[in-house]
């Protein structure tokens, strides 16, 4: 990480060609960026005092346009059949392109820190064209302080330009929209989109990259604690639950997205929270919903009535409405970001096949293979075409973001895992008692109590079965649950649909899990679904 950034001149931005700016204004504090980005007609004011942007066509990440600089460096570590080649003659054009573009433009600078752990913190300098992109990565990254800032030497220099448009035939690039990452001298270039997401995904991405060479294990994760230090960690794809589950207000919430695991324990990458607004409710997620009447929240497409009120129930803008606030914002949050080395790991699906029982305790073989399985599932009329089920493997549960090879991440998860004796296990907070359409969701209720009882330690004292499908170990009664819960096949009113339906399910992830099979050894292999029956 040392030689990362070192023929990256962003000390200054002269030194970083972007001296030409018309004004250029460093570190502005919320009152001046509020003030900036409602001047310039950026934002507006809600009711309750947040900031209100809309993003335009772009409502979401533009990823078929991110693409990473192969160079001498990269050509061996990354994973190029999940990440696309830029040549590094095609950034050189696009970068002094953009630096031109920026040319007699009013620019605002942010310099913040990735990590919250010292020894791998990632200082990051963003320059913006928008006052509300300033704001929104203000809030997302880590604030170094004011003495802090004065000797402040950024090792990531991230350049997002909304009105550059690039040149496919010029730029190596596929559309107007383009995100760039060059790696090796620690650059990103962003353009042609308006979504605030593509900075935070971009630091995410860099670290990702460079963590594991040092021994850290980077996680697309939520993160909390409980008063006796018994930290956890939380995996899972959107609509599985990740950020509610995690938030629970007998535990302190260390993060809700991205992590970092080292010997120093478990460290948020992150100085706030991205989260979801659609259907949003005082009821049902109040600290959440607290954050959006607060004076420094970004709400992003969120739909204003004629009083400027949010509708967080109108999604005619996007289903991916957006707020971004600061993690104080949450009345438990870490005040360090920072917790010890987890004692649970919980990896959430939403399995709409209602396969799978509402919690299963994993092997770290086990928990290496689902985790490099990524797995949840798409319902019915949630996409265009989706008539039934569907399953959805993201390896890593970021596929993404992940710049090297998935089994890099796996076995770094796995000798972590062996290392500190983590206890793993697989929620499903999907369909009981049948398919999406036929079953019901997983009542919140029992799943909340098996959560609990696993944190506490409760789960391990507890009878267990093999599940003859996965292979895994799953409880036979828990206290306070309803015992027929936990065995899917018993909620089925149609045993024989059951087990099609399973058979199913494990033939999707076998296939899936092909493409790793080269890469892990036999014990995750013979951790794969469908061993024990294929053994019968």
């Amino acid at each position: 990480m040392e030689e990362f950034g070192i023929r990256n001149l962003a000390t200054g931005l002269a030194e970083a060609g972007l001296g030409k700016a018309a004004n250029v204004r460093y570190n502005l504090l919320e009152g001046a960026l509020y003030e900036e980005a409602i001047r310039r007609g950026e934002a507006e004011l809600t009711a309750d005092g947040a900031l209100r942007a809309l993003t335009g066509q772009h409502t979401g990440r533009s990823a078929k346009d991110k693409f990473v600089v192969r160079d001498d460096k990269t050509v061996d570590q990354i994973w190029w059949d999940n990440n696309k080649p830029l040549s590094p003659e095609h950034f050189s054009i696009l970068h002094q392109d953009m630096l031109a573009h920026a040319a007699g433009k009013d620019l605002l600078v942010q310099d913040l820190i990735g990590g919250a752990d010292a020894d791998n913190a990632l200082p990051t300098r963003v320059v913006t064209e928008f006052a509300w992109h300033s704001l929104f990565i203000r809030n997302l990254l880590i604030r170094p302080n004011r003495d802090a800032l004065k000797s402040f030497v950024p090792k990531l220099t991230i350049i997002d330009l909304p009105s550059f448009r690039a040149d496919p035939a010029r730029h190596g690039c596929r559309t107007e929209t383009v995100i760039a990452c060059d790696l090796t001298n620690g650059i990103v270039l962003i353009g042609g989109t308006s979504y605030a997401g593509e900075m935070k995904k971009s630091v995410f991405t860099v670290l990702n990259y460079l963590l594991p060479s040092k021994g850290v294990m980077p996680m697309h994760c939520s993160a909390n604690v409980g008063p006796d230090g018994d930290a956890a960690v939380f995996f899972g794809l959107s609509g599985t639950g990740k950020t509610t589950l995690s938030a629970d207000p007998s535990r302190t919430l260390i993060g809700d997205d991205e992590h970092g695991w080292g010997e120093n324990g478990i460290f948020n990458f992150e100085g706030g929270c991205y989260a979801k607004t659609i259907r949003l409710s005082a009821e049902a997620e109040p600290e959440i919903y607290a954050t959006t009447k607060r004076f420094g929240t970004v709400l992003e497409n969120v739909v204003l009535n004629e009083d400027r009120v949010p509708d967080f129930n109108d999604g005619s803008l996007t289903e991916n409405t957006r707020c971004a606030y600061p993690l104080h914002f949450i009345p438990n949050a870490s005040e360090t970001g920072r917790a010890p080395h987890p004692k649970t790991i919980i990896m959430l699906t939403a399995d709409a096949f209602g396969v799978l029982p509402p919690i299963a305790k994993l092997t770290p073989e086990q928990a290496m293979y689902h985790f490099l399985s990524g797995y949840t599932a798409k319902v019915a009329g949630t996409e265009k075409d989706v008539t039934e089920p569907e399953a959805t493997f993201s390896t890593c549960f970021g596929a993404p973001f992940m710049p090297r090879h998935p089994t890099e991440y796996g076995n770094l998860l796995r000798d972590l895992i062996a290392t500190h004796q983590v206890d793993c296990w697989l929620v499903n907070t999907g369909w009981t008692g049948g398919a999406y359409g036929i079953g019901s969701r997983m009542p919140i209720k029992a799943t909340r109590a098996l959560l609990t009882a696993a944190l506490t330690g409760e789960l391990k004292k507890v009878e267990m079965r093999t599940d003859a499908n996965f292979g895994f170990a799953v409880p036979v009664a828990v206290a306070g649950v309803d015992t027929k819960i936990l065995d899917p096949h018993s909620t089925w009113a149609d045993g024989q649909a059951y087990d099609a339906q399973a058979k199913k399910l494990v033939g999707m992830f076998i296939d899936n899990f092909a493409k790793f099979e080269a890469h892990v050894d036999g014990k995750v292999r013979d951790a794969a679904p469908g061993i024990r029956i294929a053994a019968e």
